[in-house]
């Protein structure tokens, strides 16, 4: 089962030009099941997003408005390929998250998982905290601020088990397209 993750899409009808790269459009239309941990902005974008995934398993984040939030949840969780997986935008800080992670999403926490993407810093993140939750960052595709390049994530899921989780950087300049 072929995941594409992503986050930090930040597309607004204020900025008309502004895209998703074409290589991430690819990869959606690949992927089994595309997991967006919000900051949409654009309803339409979650539109799109919808008619082109196989699956799809979002959230809303702090910059989404009324229309969005009222569409999807601030914690998705869903049984993907025999894993438990959740997407939340936000997290808190770096320093504590494995813990803060572990309090919520871990073996003895509110919503057990294996798996938690979330978003919000746009700084890829790939650990695994104490009680064994993986926890993925994909960055951003189009707004890389302090990073080296923007990014997303793939990874696969092969008998109950996450592997090839892989953070891609897309190139400065890449073809874009809605």
């Amino acid at each position: 089962m072929r995941l594409l993750l992503t986050t930090d899409t930040h597309l607004t009808p204020r900025y008309p030009n502004r895209a998703l790269p074409a290589e991430l459009w690819e990869q959606i239309d690949a992927a089994d099941v595309v997991v967006h941990a919000g900051d949409w902005m654009d309803p339409a974008l979650l539109d799109a997003v919808e008619v082109r995934s196989a699956r799809l398993v979002a959230c809303w984040g702090n910059n989404d408005g009324d229309d969005l939030r009222a569409r999807l949840p601030e914690t998705a969780v869903a049984e993907v390929g025999g894993l438990r997986l959740a997407v939340t935008h936000e997290t808190g800080a770096a320093q504590g998250r494995e813990q803060r992670c572990d309090a919520r999403f871990g073996p003895g926490g509110d919503t057990p998982v294996d798996v938690l993407v979330f978003g919000h810093s746009h700084i890829p993140w790939d650990t695994t905290t104490p009680g064994g939750v993986r926890l993925l960052n994909p960055g951003s595709p189009t707004e890389r601020r302090r990073q080296p390049a923007c990014t997303y994530m793939t990874a696969e899921i092969r008998d109950g088990v996450l592997s090839a989780v892989r953070t891609h950087e897309l190139p400065p300049g890449a073809p874009r397209s809605r």
